[in-house]
């Protein structure tokens, strides 16, 4: 361990050890820019980043199995964490709106 951090390695396990902190915030800044701009495509987009290459192969292959699958984890995911989903929802239409109104007091104040 080094010398000035004593829970250096309780850091590292948690996850808090990162190399460049700010690079998580500026990404997820940049998601969320994007979100606004694309809408819900982009977070479609991400989501087809995090698949292998092999489920996607499966996916193209299966088409109907893979939206079969997807209904089914979504009814899940309602049944069990719907307060949870709903929250979230809320909450990423309201960040939404109010980067919107941003956009529009901006071109308000320049025009």
């Amino acid at each position: 361990m080094a010398q000035g951090y004593p829970d250096q390695r309780e850091r590292s396990a948690a996850g808090l050890d990162f190399d460049d902190p700010g690079a998580i915030r500026d990404k997820a800044a940049a998601m969320g820019a994007r979100m606004v701009e694309e809408g819900p495509e982009a977070v479609l987009d991400e989501i087809e980043q995090l698949l292998p290459e092999a489920w996607r192969d499966q996916i193209r292959s299966f088409p109907l199995a893979a939206v079969a699958l997807g209904i089914g984890v979504g009814v899940w995911l309602g049944m069990k964490k719907s307060e949870e989903i709903i929250t979230a929802g809320g909450s990423l239409v309201s960040a939404a709106a109010m980067a919107n109104v941003n956009q529009v007091m901006d071109k308000m104040k320049q025009g």
